[in-house]
């Protein structure tokens, strides 16, 4: 059974989402999602002040066995990236929720408040 936080939000491609002070994001891939990769040995990370869309492609994810894209769980512009996971991938496999990806900006909190709950993330992985 996997980790789900219950002060996270969750998107239905598999990431996590913190609020942060001043509504900043932080972003990562849930436990479920790493556990189903595998040994993780590659993250493509965004670019730092990038703006992106809602469910646009904002990096990637490559893996033993595959890869898998990342997306943006809302829009905003990035303000901050993970630097640790471009030479160290592996601390994503060792705690999914500690080794965040990015931090996002969001553009409005519409988009933040409707993302899914841990109970409702849980359902979608029908764990």
């Amino acid at each position: 059974m996997s980790n789900i936080p219950k002060v996270l939000r969750y998107t239905e491609s598999h990431s996590w989402v913190g609020v942060l002070e001043d509504d900043i994001l932080m972003v990562g891939i849930t436990d479920y999602a790493q556990n189903s990769l595998g040994d993780i040995v590659f993250v493509e990370l965004p670019e730092d002040g990038m703006h992106y869309q809602q469910d646009q492609q904002i990096g990637m994810i490559e893996s033993v066995k595959t890869s898998s894209d990342i997306y943006a769980p809302v829009t905003g512009k990035v303000v901050e990236v993970n630097q640790q996971l471009a030479d160290n991938p592996e601390l994503i496999n060792d705690d999914p929720y500690t080794a965040w990806i990015y931090k996002i900006l969001p553009a409005s909190l519409v988009e933040v408040e409707q993302l899914l709950k841990a109970q409702d993330y849980q359902d979608l992985i029908g764990e």
